[in-house]
């Protein structure tokens, strides 16, 4: 029996199964020990009452005949899909229909997903440091060449450096990718991106035919009027080039029910030889053949987040996280830290003291003050001599968090 080789190219164990195992030993180690998580990122806080009022009538609808559900529809719920369609892009102009809504499980799923519609032969371009799973999902694919151990990097991706001299935002790719992943507000270094700047690669895209996939996961953080897009779809051009990855997980915290959506416009459309192809109908086929759709009682409870009620009650939950945001950011500046993000996003994106390197400053922290966060060398090259915290822990954690980190 053969196995994926692909697979065995992955270099030890994915970033948050590894922190996961470092913990563990520490805690058997120390059995006693006050470890404040602020690694994953993971909500705390409950669910909206609204989704919870949302939740408990659709269980109940699951109890009549007349009113149970089984299979959901190939791309969700027509009351959700509408709902995210009104809300999520047409209040702000964007031109997306309901039938350009994929409605999922999360978006890590979607990210991961999205190659498949993709020929291997394609070249990816990321920022450098990105989420994980970007990379990987090519690597499994077969996408990204051989990988150097002693520079993190891999031989046939296009990296995107997104350092602190620009801003956290990348200058387009020097080599022409087939795909271009992009992630704002950004997940690890908490920055954003500005409309001007997204459109520069919007146009880039449609000049060169690659295709954006935007993830959005954390657009509920964005403050208003500071000229932040919420969508990619808010830059001209960007149906005929962008696919957008929509969560539920970070704003109204569905982490443990799980519901995503992508989106993808009809003119999005690419070339196989001499045929014009839509991707919209390519992603179809795939959900279509691969997925039965997320459960009713969750795509009732997605709908609840777009009541009055859900609006303002998310509102004050995200509210609740810039909070402990703030707190951190403030509370490491003070404490003499270089620090970044936090302000239109719930991550602290901070540079390790002494020129530690992140899995050193890691050790620090778990080991001397029994404080959990990432190091940013797990997201990229670019990452390192960083660190992750992220501000969806309590209020009353993050403040003991941060005093005991500056007690080092």
């Amino acid at each position: 029996m053969k196995v994926n080789e692909d697979y065995l190219k992955l270099p030890g164990s994915y970033l948050f199964s590894t922190i996961a195992k470092k913990v563990a030993a520490y805690r058997e180690a120390h059995p006693d020990a006050d470890i404040i998580r602020l690694g994953i990122g993971d909500v705390t806080r409950p669910l909206p009452p609204a989704v919870i009022a949302a939740l408990h009538k659709a269980v109940d609808e699951q109890a009549v005949a007349e009113t149970f559900r089984g299979y959901a529809p190939d791309l969700g719920y027509a009351f959700l899909r509408e709902a995210m369609a009104e809300h999520d892009f047409q209040a702000r102009g964007c031109e997306i229909a309901a039938d350009e809504i994929f409605i999922s499980d999360g978006a890590k799923s979607d990210s991961a997903n999205i190659q498949e519609i993709f020929g291997r032969d394609c070249r990816i371009a990321v920022c450098d440091p990105v989420y994980p799973v970007y990379v990987d999902s090519n690597v499994m694919a077969g996408r990204t060449g051989d990988y150097d151990a002693a520079t993190g990097i891999w031989s046939r991706v296009i990296y995107m450096p997104c350092t602190a001299e620009n801003g956290f935002v990348p200058e387009l790719p020097e080599e022409k990718p087939d795909l271009i992943y992009l992630c704002y507000p950004n997940n690890p270094t908490g920055g954003a991106i500005t409309k001007d700047q997204l459109q520069r690669f919007v146009d880039y895209a449609n000049e060169t035919g690659a295709v954006i996939i935007y993830d959005a996961a954390y657009e509920a953080y964005i403050r208003e009027g500071e000229g932040i897009p919420h969508s990619v779809y808010e830059c001209d051009g960007a149906r005929t080039c962008a696919i957008e990855l929509r969560s539920f997980s970070k704003n109204a915290g569905f982490t443990g029910l799980r519901l995503g959506a992508t989106v993808i416009p009809h003119d999005l459309k690419t070339r196989s030889g001499d045929r014009e192809v839509e991707l919209h109908s390519l992603w179809a086929r795939r959900h279509g053949t691969k997925y039965n759709g997320a459960p009713y009682i969750v795509q009732r409870a997605g709908e609840a987040c777009y009541s009055e009620a859900g609006k303002a009650e998310i509102r004050e939950l995200i509210g609740g996280y810039m909070r402990n945001a703030g707190l951190i950011r403030k509370g490491l500046e003070e404490a003499g830290y270089e620090v970044y993000g936090g302000v239109h996003s719930p991550y602290v994106w901070l540079k390790t003291p002494d020129r530690l390197t992140s899995w050193e400053f890691f050790d620090r922290l778990l080991e001397q003050v029994q404080v959990v966060g990432t190091p940013g060398s797990g997201f990229g090259p670019h990452g390192e001599h960083y660190f992750r915290l992220t501000a969806f822990g309590s209020y009353e954690n993050s403040v003991r968090a941060i005093e005991r980190i500056r007690s080092l």
